[in-house]
C-alpha cells in the first residue's frame, strides 16, 4: 500500500479510502491510485480487510439442490450481483436441516445469507442465528423475514387465462412438490383463474420439478387438452410422455410451462412459458442484504418484494 501511495503521489490513507470504496476521494485521484494499483499488481487482502472492518465481504447461499433450473439460475445471477458489489459467495446445501447450514456459514464468518427457493420451506424464524442477516427467496410476506419472490400466482393466472382464451374448456395442472412456496402459489393462481371462469378445477397431478416426474405423470393426463406445468423441466418430460402415448403437442394437447429456461425456445415444439426474471430477483435480494449489512442492520425491517413475471408465447399452445 505504501508503494501504491508513493507511485500515485498520495497518502496511505487515500489509498485505503480507494481500496474501501470511500466516496471521500475525488475521481481524478481515485483513477491515479487505481492505475498505480494495476501497475504494481496490488490486490486488497480480503482476510486483512475483514480483521480491520469486521466484515468478510462474503455472502452465504443456502440451497437444497442446484439441480433445478430455478436454483442454478438464481445462483448464477446472485454471484453476478454480489460481484458487482465486491462480495464473494459461499454455497452450502441444506437437506432437511437449515439450522445446520446457518451454523456452517457463521463458522466461516459470512456477513449475511440468502436462502434460495426450496430451502425457504425449511426455514423458520427460530432457525435464524443471532447476528446472521438473512434474505429469503420465495417466502410469504408474513414470514417474518426480508423476502423476495417472483409473482408466481400472477404468472399462473396468465398461463391459465392464455389456455382458456385459446378456447380450451378446462386446464389441467402439473404442480410442484408439496411444501414448496412457489408450487403452492402457482397452484393457487391456477385455481383462482378457473374459479373466476366458473370452471371446476380437475384433480392436480404432482411432480418434483424434474423432467422425469413430468414424463411419469403423462399417463394421468391422456385425456387432457390443455396443461399448465409448474415448471419447464416437468413440461419437457410431459411433452415426451404424451408423445410416447401418441399425443402431439400442440395438435392434441396445449402445454405451457413456467421459468423460461434457456432451452425452452429449443424444445420441439418451442415452449410457451412464464418467464421469471432471475437477474431482477438476485439484484433485489443482494441489494437488500448488502444494504442491511452495510447499515449494521439498523434500518432493516422485515418486508417483501415481488418481481413481475411475463407470458412468453411460442408454439406449444394453440
Amino acid at each position: 500500500m505504501a508503494m501504491v501511495a508513493g507511485r500515485a503521489g498520495v497518502s496511505g490513507q487515500t489509498v485505503s479510502r480507494v481500496v474501501n470504496d470511500s466516496p471521500r476521494v475525488d475521481p481524478a485521484t481515485r483513477a491515479r491510485v487505481e492505475q498505480a494499483m494495476a501497475e504494481l499488481g496490488y490486490r486488497p487482502h480480503r482476510a486483512a480487510r475483514a480483521l480491520r472492518t469486521g466484515r468478510s465481504q462474503t455472502l452465504g447461499i443456502v440451497a437444497t439442490t442446484l439441480a433445478t433450473v430455478g436454483n442454478s439460475r438464481m445462483l448464477q445471477a446472485t454471484a453476478e450481483a454480489a460481484e458487482r458489489r465486491g462480495y464473494a459467495l459461499m454455497v452450502v446445501t441444506a437437506v432437511g436441516d437449515v439450522a445446520a447450514a446457518f451454523e456452517r456459514l457463521q463458522e466461516q464468518g459470512v456477513d449475511g445469507a440468502i436462502v434460495l427457493n426450496e430451502a425457504s420451506a425449511l426455514t423458520s424464524a427460530s432457525d435464524q442465528p443471532e447476528g446472521l442477516r438473512l434474505v429469503v427467496v420465495d417466502a410469504a410476506a408474513d414470514s417474518g423475514f426480508r423476502a423476495v419472490s417472483s409473482d408466481h400466482a400472477g404468472g399462473a393466472r396468465a398461463a391459465t387465462r392464455h389456455l382458456l382464451q385459446l378456447g380450451h374448456a378446462n386446464v389441467h395442472h402439473v404442480a410442484g412438490p408439496e411444501g414448496s412456496f412457489a408450487a403452492a402459489e402457482r397452484e393457487r393462481g391456477w385455481r383462482e383463474t378457473l374459479q373466476a371462469a366458473d370452471i371446476e378445477a380437475p384433480p392436480v397431478v404432482r411432480g418434483d420439478w424434474s423432467a422425469e416426474s413430468g414424463h411419469a405423470v403423462a399417463a394421468s393426463l391422456e385425456q387432457a387438452a390443455a396443461v399448465f406445468s409448474a415448471n419447464d423441466q416437468m413440461a419437457l418430460g410431459l411433452i415426451r410422455g404424451l408423445a410416447d402415448r401418441g399425443r402431439r403437442v400442440p395438435d392434441d394437447v396445449s402445454v405451457i410451462g413456467f421459468d423460461d429456461m434457456p432451452d425452452a425456445a429449443n424444445f420441439r415444439p418451442p415452449l410457451t412459458t412464464i418467464r421469471q426474471d432471475f437477474a431482477a430477483l438476485a439484484e433485489v435480494a443482494v441489494s437488500a442484504l448488502v444494504a442491511e449489512i452495510e447499515s449494521a442492520g439498523g434500518d432493516a425491517d422485515a418486508g417483501s418484494h415481488v418481481v413481475p413475471t411475463e407470458l412468453i408465447e411460442r408454439s406449444s399452445t394453440h
